[in-house]
């Protein structure tokens, strides 16, 4: 109750204006009651304090502590208390004393203390982990077994709510510019520091969940166009827009409306994805289970879409004119990506919500398959492969050097008819080989450009989404499978690999498989059985090599040990899929780390920019 009543404080103080120091302190003690409250979880965890609803329900005396440490974000109630743990530290980061401030901050952490208000209520008044339980269980299930399978489920969540939260930022910015026409060299600045941060974050989350829906929930692959995956990847998308609007609005003052607008609608579709999954309105391997939190989380989206449409509303038409740019310039091709950015959210977005619009209206069920988002997608990132190439060629205000293009063309067409003799891939697949070896010619020679350091940060990020484009074609158009039930000496082949059965242990749900031809060695997959849920998980078993992985799966074993149903799979560079992602972080990172460019358009330095007067 203490975190709620000094988050009040510091909405008070915001609104008010009753000074910094205050602000800081009310944020200080909601930081201070979110740790003490993570912490007396954390314990009651580590010490199996089972009259503890949540240790009750999700903790256990056979887990390991780094999993039951990690229980934390195994459910939703002390998920929600990880939210807000963060949700306070960007509350404290904003009103710091090293924050720069201008007209919109005090807005901003009043748009901040709203959002702190009704998550710190949430929690407290409809999903207390703390709630006691009687009579008191001797032992407890322990977490979803599905999250004791990987390493990467101590990272990911944190991860992903880090990236998500921090949205808040650009978010509050965006409607305190909404409130007082203010989108100075200030406002920019704080927003493009904010962004980067949460897009590095957002990444390094969206690919570790990658990675460890590949090693624990056995299909063997990473990305299933889920409900839940898309409610991560929108808001990325949207980070991703608004990144590129920001570096071109900051050379020629002409993109506020796009800025604001992708600020807001960045923290707009983190509240969507907390809403699919926090309210069991979906069904999803990465949601949570029913809750009667759903009503509340709907509410506090449409109350805040409704407050940035009147808003929007209330500033339209007094909008300052557009200064034009060359079609071919650096400012198009950046907002040509942002636009193609945000027609990729519109179809995910459509795809996603389109079986909660059917069922509300019609008490149907129906489901969006992947091949929706793989036919309305892949086109348009193509199109987004093509003018990220385009980037190195061009120049602030300026037309396109077509010379600078020369090369890279030539490789990528070079890439392209090289795959295109030698395998069939597919147009799509083969159209990304081509488009990734044309967007990386492109970034090396920037590179070795004097001012290549300088832009080390996106030259890094742009290569680490070209590997990606890479990886996920190679592995969608390259990998083969066989499935077949076998007796002991029987043998399984795909692709130039032989799996033969040599042992099967029923009790374990254990098989040992003897690799031959393009791998060699012992692989041995498993299902394990969890009493405490009766749930039963298979575990995979993957060989990693530098050009594909072996990827392994039983699927049944008899009662007598005398068959196993086998599932081989060569999945080839899947490990490019990791590489880009990994790269991608660190290229945001490191752009968020350094300086931006310190070349501005007058309009922007010699005085306060404004949306407009109201």
């Amino acid at each position: 109750m203490a975190a709620v009543a000094s988050a009040l404080m510091w909405l008070r103080v915001a609104v008010v204006g009753a000074g910094a120091r205050p602000a800081r302190a009310a944020g200080w003690v909601t930081l201070g009651a979110a740790v003490l409250s993570c912490g007396a979880l954390e314990v009651a965890l580590v010490r199996h304090d089972f009259g503890v609803r949540y240790v009750a329900e999700n903790g256990g005396r056979d887990v390991p502590i780094y999993y039951t440490v990690t229980s934390l974000w195994a459910a939703l109630d002390g998920s929600l208390l990880l939210w807000l743990l963060i949700l306070a530290a960007c509350a404290v980061l904003l009103g710091g004393r090293w924050a720069p401030a201008d007209a919109t901050r005090a807005w901003s952490c009043a748009v901040v203390g709203v959002v702190m208000v009704f998550f710190l209520a949430l929690t407290y008044f409809a999903a207390n982990p703390f709630a006691a339980v009687s009579p008191v269980p001797t032992d407890g299930p322990g977490p979803n077994p599905l999250l004791r399978e990987h390493p990467a489920m101590g990272v990911h969540p944190p991860l992903l709510y880090a990236g998500y939260i921090a949205l808040v930022v650009p978010f509050a910015y965006g409607v305190a510019a909404l409130l007082t026409g203010d989108t100075g060299t200030v406002w920019t600045t704080v927003v493009r520091r904010w962004t980067l941060g949460a897009w590095a974050l957002l990444t390094a989350g969206i690919t570790l969940g990658a990675w460890w829906s590949y090693a624990v929930l056995g299909w063997g692959g990473y990305w299933a166009w889920d409900p839940v995956e898309n409610a991560s990847l929108m808001p990325w998308l949207a980070a991703t827009a608004l990144l590129h609007t920001l570096t071109a609005g900051r050379g020629t003052a002409a993109l506020r409306i796009w800025n604001i607008s992708l600020a807001c609608a960045g923290f707009l579709l983190v509240l969507v994805g907390t809403f699919l999954t926090r309210s069991g309105a979906v069904a999803s391997v990465h949601a949570f289970t029913a809750s009667p939190l759903g009503p509340m989380l709907l509410g506090f989206l449409l109350l805040s879409v409704a407050a940035v449409l009147g808003l929007a509303v209330w500033r339209a038409g007094s909008s300052p004119g557009v200064r034009s740019s060359p079609l071919l310039s650096r400012e198009s091709a950046l907002l040509g990506n942002a636009v193609l950015l945000v027609v990729i959210i519109a179809i995910v977005l459509t795809g996603t919500l389109f079986p909660l619009l059917v069922e509300a209206l019609q008490g149907a069920r129906t489901t969006v398959g992947p091949g929706y988002f793989d036919r309305s997608v892949v086109p348009v990132a193509l199109v987004l492969l093509l003018l990220m190439g385009l980037a190195p060629a061009l120049r602030q205000g300026r037309s396109v050097r077509l010379d600078r293009l020369r090369t890279p063309a030539l490789i990528g067409l070079g890439t392209t008819a090289v795959v295109g003799l030698v395998s069939r891939p597919g147009l799509s697949a083969l159209l990304a080989f081509g488009l990734g070896a044309y967007v990386l010619a492109g970034l090396l020679r920037a590179a070795t450009h004097p001012r290549g350091r300088r832009r080390a940060g996106w030259l890094l990020a742009h290569a680490g989404i070209a590997v990606v484009a890479i990886g996920v074609a190679a592995s969608s158009a390259y990998t083969t499978s066989s499935e077949r039930q076998l007796r002991l000496g029987e043998t399984v082949r795909t692709a130039g690999v032989s799996a033969r059965l040599v042992a099967v242990d029923s009790r374990q749900g254990r098989v040992r498989l003897d690799l031959s031809g393009q791998a060699t060695g012992v692989s041995q997959p498993r299902l394990r059985y969890y009493a405490a849920r009766d749930m039963t998980v298979s575990v995979p078993a993957i060989q990693s090599r530098p050009l594909h992985d072996v990827y392994a799966t039983v699927l049944a074993v008899a009662a007598d040990g005398s068959t196993a149903t086998v599932r081989l799979a060569v999945n080839p560079m899947i490990a490019l899929v990791w590489t880009g992602g990994v790269l991608t972080a660190l290229g945001g990172l490191l752009a968020a780390l350094s300086r931006p460019s310190s070349r501005r358009d007058p309009a922007v330095t010699r005085q306060r920019v404004s949306v407009g007067a109201a």
